[in-house]
């Protein structure tokens, strides 16, 4: 396996900026004059709409900007608190399968809240990663933890995963994340886990890039 480059920023991350470095890295991945990479940032207070989100899923504009993107999925929060992983890789290099390359990205996360003792699954019929069960105590209603959403161009990827470390998590009251009216989103530190992101990044890192071989 190539090389990955692994970017770490720790300021925010304004979400427009983030997508021209994004969309200018994945030509030069194209075109093999860039190496491939996995960025960690964090994003200022937004709210954004993938290609399949409905202004529905709005329920409050005046809170905090919304942008319409051209990542897949539907509308979701992005803050402070809430660790975000872009993924710019080349699958001409790999196997050529979405749907392999984002369970790649479910399991990994899964097994890193394992290390905390808190369950989770993904689910066909909805994208992104649930908690069932924290600290042995088994929840009525699974809740949403990390959101995914990718884009694929000349088989080189971007766009990626979010993840809730210690958002505030009202924001999610203002919207149908990722259409689903009847779920509620979570946290690690709603959880009870303090999780640096320091810690979060080598975890994930580490798990991930191990999982990729399997691709």
């Amino acid at each position: 396996m190539e090389q990955i480059e692994i970017k770490i920023s720790n300021n925010e991350i304004k979400y427009q900026e983030a997508v021209m470095f994004m969309e200018s890295r994945v030509e030069d991945i194209s075109k093999k004059k860039s190496q491939e990479l996995l960025w960690f940032l964090n994003h200022n207070h937004i709210f954004t709409q993938g290609t399949s989100a409905s202004k529905e899923e709005i329920l409050n504009s005046d809170i905090i900007d919304v942008i319409k993107t051209n990542r897949g999925g539907k509308t979701t929060y992005h803050g402070p608190g809430q660790r975000i992983v872009y993924f710019m890789l080349n699958l001409n290099n790999k196997n050529k399968d979405i749907r392999r390359f984002i369970t790649i990205i479910e399991n990994s996360l899964i097994s890193l809240l394992a290390d905390y003792n808190i369950e989770a699954q993904a689910f066909k019929d909805r994208v992104g990663i649930w908690v069932t069960k924290s600290n042995n105590i088994t929840f009525n209603k699974e809740k949403k933890i990390g959101a995914i959403g990718l884009r694929i161009k000349k088989w080189v990827t971007y766009h990626g995963l979010s993840f809730n470390i210690n958002p505030n998590l009202k924001y999610y009251n203002y919207i149908h994340s990722c259409g689903l009216k009847e779920y509620e989103n979570t946290s690690m530190q709603e959880l009870g886990i303090r999780l640096e992101q320091s810690e979060f990044d080598k975890k994930f890192e580490k798990i991930f890039i191990e999982q990729l071989k399997n691709i």
